[in-house]
């Protein structure tokens, strides 16, 4: 298996395999049920791949690493068919466009940056801080982004101008999702709190979720009725969204 920390796993279309990245350097294929790896490890380098991603249409997979690069990598050969570079520092966050046409990446350089087609189409400045996870809104218009700066910042995606900035965290923002129905956001700090968000005006909804430590992950159940949390008191939580809009 791997010989460093896992920081992201995926599953396959079909839900009979798994892709993991790992500071190793390596993106691993894993049977599900039997939990033994398939074929030979995927590397370009020895650098650590701090994040993955899996294409709309389940047949590539971008990932970003410690030095710098985003990689777009196919699934049938196990090979890199993309690299692009122009972040300075190592890449936290990747993500895909609805339509798969458009690849952002978040970085340690404190920006977001765009992709399509082989090349660099936009880069995001505005964070002051490592840009630690992405999310795109369902209609592509809004691109959301989190970072080590303790804000998130929403983006016209037509433009690539920043149109909102939600700062009521005071630590570091880990991770963020979106509610299926693109109405509210849900955003983990190491505040030890999880914050949900009106998407339309960007403000705050109702007071913060408050947990005994650090939050690490967040994710909309698929009716977007119950919210999970990840915290470092080593417990899961699941939380009523419609409880906490009544308060």
């Amino acid at each position: 298996g791997h010989t460093d920390n896992v920081l992201g796993a995926i599953h396959l279309p079909g839900g009979q395999r798994i892709i993991t990245c790992s500071s190793d350097g390596s993106l691993r294929v894993w049977n599900s049920k039997t939990g033994k790896q398939i074929g030979e490890d995927w590397r370009d380098g020895d650098e650590a791949v701090w994040s993955i991603a899996l294409s709309p249409d389940g047949k590539k997979v971008v990932s970003g690493s410690v030095d710098g690069a985003v990689r777009l990598w196919d699934i049938d050969t196990c090979k890199v068919i993309k690299k692009w570079k122009g972040h300075t520092k190592g890449v936290w966050s990747v993500c895909w466009s609805r339509d798969g046409r458009k690849v952002l990446s978040g970085s340690d350089d404190g920006t977001a940056r765009q992709w399509e087609t082989g090349k660099l189409v936009a880069t995001l400045k505005g964070h002051t801080n490592a840009v630690s996870c992405l999310a795109w809104t369902k209609d592509g218009k809004t691109l959301i982004s989190g970072s080590y700066d303790s804000s998130i910042r929403t983006w016209n995606t037509t433009n690539w101008k920043q149109t909102a900035v939600l700062d009521e965290h005071t630590d570091l923002v880990y991770a963020i999702a979106i509610s299926p129905n693109d109405h509210i956001l849900a955003s983990a700090s190491t505040d030890k709190t999880a914050r949900l968000w009106n998407l339309e005006n960007g403000q705050p909804i109702s007071s913060p979720i408050q947990h005994a430590d650090e939050v690490f992950c967040v994710s909309f159940s698929a009716g977007g009725k119950q919210l999970a949390t990840g915290c470092y008191d080593e417990n899961a939580y699941i939380w009523d969204v419609a409880a906490i809009l009544r308060e």
